[in-house]
């Protein structure tokens, strides 16, 4: 287990469609360990993606204050209401967006013992698992926010949308 390096926007693999994994084996339980520990690091921190360290894999964890959730080949299988809220990422640092997400969802997923399960989020733990599951499909937070609502961590200025959108594509 280790605390791996984030890549951060502008880095190809963020925008990567994540492959699925085919089985649950030890390289994948070693990822998972290793996203954890990477999560774990810095407290604080609320959720991470495979493809933020460098692995175009579907696999995330999170702990948005309930304890660990590990995420294999997510699915999102329904959503339902709307919520609006600030949403930040480990790999675009001191910036935050106001995005809208679903306010309740459920989620197929697979174990680290590799059985399928379904999990039911509501509130900021939906979002969590929104922004995760969309890391895995190339798609960033920012990718949500509307020109105008996307601010500079440290000032609460105003940041362009647009600006950050093409540098995150230039790669």
């Amino acid at each position: 287990m280790a605390e791996k390096i984030i890549r951060n926007i502008g880095d190809p693999v963020l925008r990567e469609k994540c492959r699925p994994i085919g089985a649950v084996n030890s390289t994948i339980i070693k990822l998972l360990d290793d996203l954890r520990d990477t999560l774990y690091a810095v407290p604080g921190r609320a959720g991470l993606a495979a493809p933020q360290v460098g692995i175009a894999k579907r696999a995330a964890v999170l702990d948005c204050g309930t304890g660990l959730i590990e995420l294999i080949n997510p699915e999102i299988i329904e959503r339902s209401g709307s919520q609006e809220g600030a949403e930040g990422c480990l790999s675009i640092p001191n910036v935050y967006g106001f995005v809208t997400r679903a306010q309740a969802i459920k989620v197929k997923t697979l174990t680290r013992s590799g059985e399928e399960t379904v999990l039911e989020a509501e509130g900021h733990l939906a979002v969590c698992m929104q922004h995760e599951i969309d890391h895995l499909d190339g798609i960033l937070y920012i990718d949500h926010v509307k020109q105008g609502d996307l601010y500079d961590e440290t000032t609460d200025k105003p940041i362009r949308v647009l600006d950050l959108i093409r540098l995150s594509k230039q790669g």
